[in-house]
């Protein structure tokens, strides 16, 4: 850890510095689009343009019908309760692969109908990242934190860093929820994050299009989103895990420091 990194916070510990460390390289490096692109061996525009159109112009309302039953089904009742325990990692593979396997056997058609259980998947594993942060899952704002991470981990190669950093997506976010309340979510928020989580979700489509080759691709991609999204969900909840230890102000200018340093390091 660099000087200018310590001296931001100094009552942060080194510990704490590195989590911070290694969540901002996780939410500000890792992109899923040149993983799925590097998966199928295909470039990102070619994945996208193997879409028809009216999948495309269907995309949005599949996306945002999607997440609404994901977070339903994921954290709508008690976690500890349902048969799909959220701390079986496991488990949450198996059923990846296979749904990805079971919807990209039927090429597109049978993508989207798959689409709502991957992301019931995602989401579950995601609310047992913000658990084992010590997260109250079955407090109302929970639930919206663990659906931020779908925009968070869903960001492009060609997206504008001032614009979608972090903590800037997470400010956007907040905006869209004011007066939202338990699974009653705004339209605005969910639209947010079907319009960050959406880019991912073509390009699965797009790498999942051809029957044959899709029923293999299918369980890769998801196995793929799995991890990704399972990394990001904890980068994000360590930062709040660290923001209720030590203060969102001190998190926040840590953090800084470390794009500080990584903004002097290109420029020289």
């Amino acid at each position: 850890m660099t000087d200018l990194a310590l001296a931001s916070s100094p009552l942060i510990s080194a510990t704490a510095h590195g989590e911070i460390r290694a969540a901002f390289e996780t939410l500000e490096h890792t992109s899923l689009a040149a993983r799925l692109a590097a998966l199928a061996g295909t470039p990102l525009e070619a994945l996208r343009n193997a879409l028809p159109t009216f999948v495309q112009s269907r995309l949005d309302g599949a996306v945002r019908a999607a997440l609404e039953r994901a977070m339903t089904t994921a954290l709508g009742s008690r976690p500890e309760a349902s048969p799909f325990a959220m701390g079986q990692t496991w488990f949450h593979r198996g059923l990846a692969a296979a749904s990805g396997i079971a919807g990209g056997a039927f090429g597109l058609p049978g993508t989207l109908v798959e689409l709502p259980i991957s992301t019931t998947l995602l989401l579950r594993q995601i609310a047992a990242e913000a658990a084992a942060q010590g997260e109250d899952l079955a407090h109302p704002a929970t639930a919206p934190e663990c659906l931020k991470v779908f925009a968070l981990g869903g960001r492009g190669t060609e997206d504008d860093a001032t614009e979608s950093g972090y903590f800037a997506v997470r400010v956007a976010l907040a905006e869209t929820l004011k007066g939202a309340v338990g699974v009653n979510l705004l339209p605005s928020f969910i639209g947010a994050i079907a319009a960050r989580f959406g880019g991912p979700i073509a390009l699965k489509l797009g790498a999942q299009a051809a029957p044959i080759l899709g029923a293999a691709a299918g369980a890769a991609v998801n196995l793929a989103f799995l991890q990704h999204f399972k990394s990001i969900a904890h980068a994000h909840f360590t930062l709040r895990r660290l923001e209720r230890n030590h203060g969102e102000a001190a998190i926040r200018a840590a953090y800084d420091a470390i794009a500080a340093e990584r903004d002097a390091r290109f420029a020289g």
